[in-house]
């Protein structure tokens, strides 16, 4: 016999060796029940942790533009700020967690108006003021909400006057949206949010 009659057959053989397992298979099926109180809970977790997923837009398009100041780039910064902008009007309120939601209703109007602010110049000095009130909201945001990485929320004594000032980052390594490349790695890590 032939190589490909060989192989035709032993596909053959394997097909319908499958279908039997797959019929036996429907006619055994075994369920499995949970109790009531943990199948809710696993289900109004999972929920909660899809819900709250809905603002790493915000958070990611927030990361983006501290990048952008960090290279004090005004004109990408604003562009970046237009993003934000747009994935804060995006968010649905009514499908925040509980926690979340309480938190959004405190901040959202302060945010929306730093990225609008921001948005609106291509003056890097002005972008950075407001940078420092929208980082603080944002702040207050992730810590009830989480984003799907670590975050490390960092401090640069100098900035804002010397009264020093906040941001977040993905990464742990200082990169000071304040000063950019003047003073790079001026500032620390006060807190990581997981």
């Amino acid at each position: 016999m032939s190589t490909i009659k060989k192989s035709v057959i032993a596909i053959m053989v394997l097909f319908f060796i499958s279908n039997v397992n797959a019929t036996n298979l429907k006619s055994s099926t075994v369920k499995v029940k949970m109790p009531k109180q943990t199948r809710s809970s696993s289900v109004s977790s999972f929920k909660t942790d899809m819900l709250d997923a809905k603002l790493n837009g915000v958070f990611e398009n927030y990361f983006l533009l501290k990048d952008e100041l960090v290279k004090t780039d005004g004109v990408t910064a604003a562009a970046k700020a237009k993003l934000l902008v747009t994935s804060l009007s995006e968010v649905k309120m009514g499908e925040l967690s509980k926690e979340v939601h309480k938190v959004w209703m405190k901040v959202m109007k302060n945010v929306m108006a730093d990225a609008k602010g921001i948005a609106a110049t291509q003056d890097v000095k002005a972008q950075r003021v407001l940078f420092v009130s929208l980082s603080k909201k944002m702040y207050d945001l992730v810590k009830v909400a989480k984003f799907q990485t670590p975050v490390y929320y960092q401090f640069c004594p100098m900035a804002n006057d010397g009264k020093g000032a906040n941001w977040l980052s993905k990464e742990n390594a200082v990169k000071n949206p304040y000063y950019g490349t003047k003073m790079l790695k001026c500032g620390e890590v006060v807190e990581t949010i997981k």
